[in-house]
């Protein structure tokens, strides 16, 4: 079925659709109108019915386009096949050939483990130009199944899909087919709640673990570094006399890398207990390992390792619920609200490009601090109400 376009460069509609099995586009001078767009597909309708009906004349709508030529040498030798487009194995692996200079390793990683689990195996023999919009919709259907007692959550399904996506979206613009992902939307992820300790909670942890790790977890609480971020902090990158952190790189999966994002490389300023965090660390530890944090040979954490042998069995010695280790960010993100901290200089500590966040996810845990309470609108027209009835008084 064909449908109309607007040309996003001049903002012009045109019809895309297919004729003997050959994509075509057939541009117009008209603008993006409610009348252009129905008298358009209403020409649309038409075609569509005519190549169903095999009646259809392309000189007749396009006398002058150059597709006539086209369409005349395929008669006689049945379907064209399909632009020579290619099996989707192949051109997957063409795919992430030509992209993977621009992704960082983990990014990598992820990739090739979707495309070996799920999508050669139920793609990788057809072309490209004839998987349906009905089929990815199945496999999407698919991968919601239990198996074993377990399903994949909406956001891995997504995360799933995201690579066969990009991959025959990038397909059908080179071998001119419609993408038969046209209309799939993401399926709806409902956000997870974050867990932030408590600012006697912190400190009951901090003075409770293990004592070689009491700088690891001060500095994560109260700096709202990533895990990646912490376990590749080097010394170089740590400046004592002015008293500040500087992301640069990150540790992901025993590889250096750069930061999640642009935003993300910043400077974190230092509290009074980070900085003496820093110094009690720098003594047995500087001239050991480049890494600030390391293990017996100097090495960087890790942090799998970490979480099972030193985070999790604290939080269960001490009573306290199980929490990803993830939530010392969470927390320092909300102790520097309740402190009463200007948004936009935490936004910045934490890496973020806004203050969105913080007003959409922190918070509502901090209500009082950020006036989410109400009680400064009161304390207002209290004392409104309360300079009227004086001058009341007074007349």
């Amino acid at each position: 079925m064909g449908r109309v376009r607007e040309r996003k460069e001049t903002g012009h509609l045109y019809f895309d659709f297919f004729c003997q099995e050959i994509r075509c586009r057939e541009y117009t001078k008209l603008k993006k109108t409610k009348r252009n767009v129905q008298m358009m597909e209403k020409m649309m309708a038409q075609i569509d019915a005519e190549i169903t009906l095999g009646t259809f004349d392309y000189a007749k709508y396009f006398p002058n386009s150059k597709m006539l030529e086209k369409i005349k040498l395929s008669k006689g030798r049945g379907a064209v096949e399909d632009g020579d487009a290619p099996l989707f194995e192949d051109f997957a692996q063409e795919w992430v050939y030509e992209n993977q200079v621009r992704w960082k390793q983990s990014y990598q990683d992820n990739v090739n483990v979707v495309l070996n689990n799920y999508l050669l195996k139920e793609f990788g023999n057809k072309k490209v130009s004839h998987i349906t919009k009905g089929e990815i919709l199945k496999f999407r259907s698919s991968l919601a199944k239990v198996r074993n007692g377990k399903s994949l959550s909406p956001d891995r399904i997504n995360h799933i899909l995201t690579p066969l996506r990009m991959i025959l979206n990038d397909a059908a613009d080179r071998y001119e087919f419609t993408t038969p992902f046209t209309g799939i939307k993401q399926l709806p992820v409902r956000r997870s709640d974050i867990e932030p300790f408590a600012l006697k909670d912190v400190w009951y942890f901090i003075n409770n673990v293990r004592s070689d790790f009491r700088d690891y977890y001060l500095i994560r609480f109260f700096t709202g570094m990533r895990t990646s971020e912490i376990d590749g902090l080097k010394w170089k990158y740590v400046d004592m006399e002015r008293r500040e952190i500087l992301i640069r790189e990150t540790l992901v999966k025993g590889k250096v890398e750069t930061t999640k994002t642009s935003g993300s490389s910043r400077v974190i300023q230092m509290s009074e207990p980070v900085y003496a965090a820093f110094k009690t660390q720098q003594k047995p530890a500087s001239n050991k390992s480049e890494y600030v944090f390391c293990n017996r040979k100097g090495n960087p954490l890790n942090y799998t390792n970490v979480a099972a042998r030193v985070w999790y069995p604290t939080l269960k010695r001490l009573g306290m619920e199980p929490r990803r280790p993830y939530q010392t960010r969470h927390t320092a993100a909300t102790l520097w609200l309740a402190a009463g901290e200007s948004p936009e200089w935490i936004a910045r500590q934490m890496g973020h490009s806004t203050t969105k966040m913080l007003f959409t996810v922190y918070s509502r845990y901090v209500p009082n601090a950020t006036r989410n309470d109400g009680s400064a609108f009161e304390n207002l027209i209290a004392g409104g109400l309360a300079a009227t009835y004086r001058e009341v008084a007074r007349l």
